[in-house]
């Protein structure tokens, strides 16, 4: 049984500067956690740590008991997928094939050409992000919010465990930030750990089992939506004032930002 993300006492620093001081926290298997925070708070940096993409100065990080920023590239590209806030790929590359970059970790180094269960994953995927009709599309003719769609389906298209998205929504229209959040909730659902940063704050409240706040590199607070998104933290982290809502159909909470007198 997957126990999830773990985060025990993770400290990162960039020469003199300490970017992450000290956070544990978790994303659980089975729950859509979203990582919060103003800009500079330490998301970025956290999620890249747990893939191993930038190192740690104290702490450990694991996924269901592994160390995760340890083990080998492979391994943890078999079993972890990882969505940045502006995903980047070969200008030439038609959107097919950016896709079919996730199924990489399972080829062999011998293999020239894709495998059935390489093409099912990938059209799965297309398929899951709405994309199916822009497969043989290049690349760089897609907007923003479809190239964005794509990388998250080249990260579903590895079909992982674990699966970090760093501002998905990113370019996307309100339908499509809807649909994209759905996915990933379904998709935790099934069994995954899925950990995100978003900016939207409604979004997080809507979609999120669990939150997760950093503020200036250090966790502030942990826990369901209701219990972490307090006027006396907006006020704090954010340095904006609020008043909490009910959603009249979920009962989630909703954020109403005060506007500031002219």
């Amino acid at each position: 049984m997957s126990t999830g993300l773990r985060f025990d006492a993770v400290r990162v620093c960039a020469g003199q500067s300490t970017l992450l001081d000290g956070v544990s926290c978790r994303a659980h298997a089975g729950r859509l956690t979203g990582l919060i925070g103003p800009n500079g708070a330490g998301k970025s940096t956290l999620m890249r740590a747990a893939l191993g993409l930038v190192p740690l100065a104290d702490g450990r990080i694991s996924f269901d008991g592994q160390d995760l920023p340890g083990m080998p590239r492979r391994a943890r590209a078999q079993m972890s997928a990882f969505v940045e806030q502006s995903g980047s790929a070969e200008v030439h590359l038609g959107a097919r094939e950016v896709v079919a970059l996730g199924r990489i970790p399972f080829q062999s180094v011998w293999q020239s050409v894709p495998s059935p269960d390489d093409d099912a994953a990938v059209d799965t995927a297309l398929a899951a992000v709405g994309m199916s009709g822009f497969a043989e599309r290049h690349y760089h003719t897609l907007s923003g919010g479809e190239q964005q769609r794509l990388q998250v389906a080249r990260a579903l298209a590895q079909q992982p465990r674990l699966l970090i998205l760093d501002e998905p929504t990113n370019h996307l229209d309100v339908h499509a930030q809807l649909s994209i959040l759905g996915l990933l909730r379904r998709l935790a659902q099934s069994g995954a750990t899925v950990l995100l940063a978003l900016h939207d704050l409604n979004l997080a409240a809507a979609f999120c089992d669990d939150l997760v706040v950093l503020h200036h590199g250090r966790l502030v607070a942990e826990g369901a939506p209701e219990a972490v998104l307090t006027p006396a933290l907006l006020r704090d982290v954010y340095a904006v004032e609020a008043s909490l809502l009910r959603h009249p159909g979920t009962g989630r909470p909703m954020i109403a930002y005060d506007v500031p007198p002219e």
